[in-house]
């Protein structure tokens, strides 16, 4: 033992530093007080002498006279040649946007008291109150059936209104006549339109997205500013902004769109301009624009604007009358009839003064595409599918109460349940994400990785909400009609999968390649440092990061085994009594994550951009400790309400379940199969722990749809469900309470019905014979039949003419074409 004594104390000295992140200083006087204490109780010399010069050797780490030019130097000359060169694109897409609580998470040791301590995303006066007037009288001027099947649009009188109550003037600040209103109005506006009609809330949303208003209102010239903005916030410009092409999509920045610098004319005046040559499609709201927006590679071969001849990636703004602009005819995307279709232009001239910003701003277009993408992309498709999954989820446990099958409501089938159950905790999930995200952007951030979290994670979880709504009502959500809650979403939700950067792309190569530069502590800092012209500041600058990253690495891995041993319970962490456990799960995966980064940037560099399988996986870690975080924010804002623990509770079981097999598919999967078995005891020392919810937190959960309460209703809150005509699952929701009230009297005539010799056939005729024969009373009676009759209206479905089906361009063809297509 007085050999091995000494060397225990280093292990000791060295794992307690590496857990509490101290410095390299405190590790050698820890050390040598250990290596003290060996000696007085008798520790053999010679392991005292080996573990005393292992100490002497690291502490002369501390010297940096000796260690730049021995070991940082070194370091320096590998990654200058181990490092891919950055395109000035990557470069742009990677230092784009700001780092919020995602980049704690990547330090593997997040502060959960620092996310709690965010201010709660509170509406202004003025903002509640377009919510509660503007916005639920546009919810209630909304007829679904007859935009996506009768008109394909939307009906003139709803045009003026969301232009004439300034809806596409969100973004825009008072001063030029819009709303100015916040990130979380806007996403609160969206959610609820969204809940009653995808297409309305599309064509709410895009003018409020990325697009010409709010590219002019960051870096627009005063000129542009004047005339457009006000013009834009009442409507009377209609804008779209046009950045994908057939030979384009996710990768934009190699558009093939061009514009050459010349001369040409204007309103009657020669002038310096571009001539655009552009094709573009999927273009939202382009069939009806009045103002394009247009990415393009501006060219000046000539030099008449300066010596660059190839300018790069630069916008512009085209109105729709400039002559040569093609505004096509439109698309029609999975049967939901948003205005979209695609704009071309050959050799079209406009002046240079249409350049957003001007020429100052030409070539710098990548640049503001990313940016207000990061704040766009978190708040329209987040929004829409949270409004649909908040809608849905209440709206079909109100379904699976009042349907009933071999007497019982079809929510008490255990089937059903586990579908009820994924509904409400994905709708409680994604619906903290999406306000996640717009809080973040009120607090000043551009979350670049936070809104491709989002826009990811909601959309791909909506779709799920969707195809399990139409598992659970069946029939009812098969059968289009006015009577049909459901089908459009379920329609149309591929279409949020595919829009505004692709989810597979968006998973296997934004979130996390972005995410792991972008908001590491470290990794950033050391590649410019690697790429810096200057010799000694990249030394210095790499000399700082580089121990610091050691240090960080060696904690993250002896935190992770710590963990994985202890189940992360010994540990201090934010929360109350409930919580804490959630928090210390966290934790540990926060530093699984942080782990497995630093080993597989330092072991494949450069080549990790290509091994999206592994991005995507660790992606997926990081998406679910963040929506964990915002789920856990919004339950501690909501003073962690005791009725929203079945919610709280099946989404992040759901989302650890999801975090580990992650995790185990990583490791498996790991591109150099001895990391990964090494790798494997640390993050999963006693195996995978982690199960998806189970039965009794999923009856839990569907019992919170199925019954009106507190923990129902802050789901819902923020949903149009006012009954009305044209709103079959608010009609459905408001019937909930009543058809409960009803079930007792039910359940007492359908035992008489059994039980009884009755003659009577007829449902009226039996309620007639059951108040006669005292088996019920008369306001018995009256309840049965208002329970027959909304149960028949939750439960009914349309039918059509033939004629009611087919497309009213059939009717426009000559007779004979007509008869033709008629057989």
């Amino acid at each position: 033992m007085s050999l091995a004594l000494p060397f225990l104390a280093l292990l000791l000295a060295s794992v307690f530093a590496a857990y509490h992140r101290l410095r390299l200083a405190p590790w050698v006087a820890l050390s040598a007080t250990l290596l003290v204490a060996c000696w007085l109780l008798g520790a053999s010399h010679t392991a005292m002498w080996v573990a005393a010069g292992i100490v002497a050797l690291a502490s002369l780490l501390l010297v940096p006279a000796l260690r730049k030019p021995l070991l940082t130097a070194p370091a320096l000359g590998f990654l200058r040649k181990a490092l891919p060169p950055l395109s000035q694109t990557e470069r742009i897409a990677l230092e784009t946007g700001s780092v919020g609580f995602e980049g704690d998470l990547f330090s593997g040791k997040p502060d959960w008291n620092k996310l709690l301590a965010y201010p709660k995303p509170q509406l202004s006066a003025e903002e509640q109150a377009f919510l509660d007037g503007p916005v639920e009288e546009l919810c209630k001027r909304i007829n679904d059936w007859e935009i996506t099947h009768v008109h394909a649009d939307l009906p003139p009188e709803l045009w003026d209104f969301i232009k004439r109550n300034k809806f596409f003037g969100m973004i825009i600040p008072k001063q030029y006549g819009g709303l100015g209103f916040s990130a979380l109005a806007h996403h609160k506006v969206i959610q609820k339109i969204a809940s009653i009609s995808s297409v309305v809330s599309a064509t709410v949303g895009v003018p409020n997205s990325l697009g010409p208003g709010e590219l002019i209102n960051h870096y627009g010239t005063q000129d542009q500013k004047d005339y457009y903005l006000p013009r834009l916030a009442i409507g009377q410009e209609v804008p779209c902004f046009g950045l994908t092409g057939p030979f384009a999509g996710s990768d934009a920045t190699s558009i093939p769109d061009f514009g050459i610098v010349c001369k040409g004319e204007w309103n009657g005046a020669h002038v310096l301009g571009l001539k655009l040559t552009f094709d573009k499609r999927y273009i939202t709201l382009a069939p009806v624009s009045t103002l394009i927006g247009l990415a393009f590679r501006m060219y000046d071969p000539d030099g008449l604007i300066g010596d660059t001849r190839d300018i790069g990636i630069t916008l512009a703004l085209l109105p729709r009358d400039t002559e040569g602009v093609d505004v096509g005819r439109r698309h029609f995307p999975l049967n939901s009839p948003f205005q979209n279709g695609p704009v071309r232009g050959k050799e079209v001239f406009i002046p240079l003064s249409q350049l957003i910003g001007g020429v100052d701003m030409a070539g710098k277009g990548w640049n503001m595409l990313n940016e207000c993408l990061a704040v766009g992309r978190s708040i329209t498709l987040p929004s829409t599918a949270s409004g649909g999954a908040k809608s849905g989820a209440v709206v079909t446990g109100a379904y699976a109460r009042i349907r009933k099958q071999f007497g019982l409501s079809v929510g008490r089938f255990e089937g059903v349940e586990e579908a009820l159950a994924r509904i409400g905790g994905k709708a409680y999930a994604i619906s903290a994400l999406s306000q996640a995200t717009a809080a973040a952007v009120d607090r000043g951030d551009v979350p670049s990785v936070p809104s491709a979290i989002a826009k990811y994670h909601c959309t791909a979880a909506g779709r799920d909400i969707a195809k399990d709504i139409m598992d659970v009502i069946g029939g009812k959500g098969i059968i289009l009609g006015p009577h049909n809650f459901a089908g459009r979403s379920w329609q149309a939700a591929p279409i949020a999968i595919t829009v505004e950067g692709a989810n597979i792309m968006t998973r296997s190569l934004l979130i996390f390649g972005q995410g792991s530069i972008l908001c590491h502590p470290y990794i950033l800092k050391e590649m410019r440092a690697a790429q810096d012209p200057d010799a000694k500041a990249g030394l210095n600058a790499l000399d700082e990061a580089l121990y610091a990253h050691i240090g960080g690495a060696m904690s993250n891995a002896v935190r992770s085994l710590w963990f994985g041993l202890t189940g992360a319970r010994l540990q201090s962490t934010a929360g109350d009594a409930y919580t804490k456990k959630f928090f210390r799960k966290l934790n540990r995966y926060a530093a699984n994550l942080a782990l497995l980064t630093d080993v597989s940037l330092g072991a494949l560099g450069g080549r990790l951009k290509f091994k999206e399988s592994l991005s995507g996986r660790l992606g997926d870690v990081l998406s679910h400790l963040y929506m964990m975080g915002a789920v856990l924010k919004r339950h501690h804002d909501e003073g962690c309400p005791e009725a929203d623990k079945p919610l709280l509770a099946w989404a992040f079981h759901n989302s650890a379940y999801e975090i580990e097999l992650a995790l185990s598919q990583a490791l498996r999967n790991f591109p150099i199969k001895p990391l990964g078995w090494l790798l494997w005891p640390l993050v999963f020392p006693l195996g995978r722990r982690a199960v998806a919810p189970g039965d009794r937190l999923s009856h839990r959960v569907a019992n919170v749809l199925m019954n009106p309460g507190e923990a129902r209703d802050r789901l819902a809150d923020g949903v149009f469900l006012t009954p009305g005509e044209h709103n079959p699952g608010g009609r459905i929701n408001s019937y909930l309470e009543k058809a409960i009230a009803a079930e007792p009297v039910e359940r007492k005539f359908l035992k008489a019905l059994k039980t009884r010799d009755i003659e009577a056939l007829d449902f009226a005729a039996q309620l007639d014979e059951g108040v006669r024969e005292g088996w019920i009373t008369a306001e018995e009676r009256r309840q049965l039949e208002e329970l027959r009759t909304l149960t028949l209206d939750t439960i009914t479905v349309d039918d059509f003419d033939t004629h009611e089906l087919r497309a009213a361009s059939f009717y426009d063809q000559p007779a004979p074409v007509a008869m033709r297509a008629a057989g």
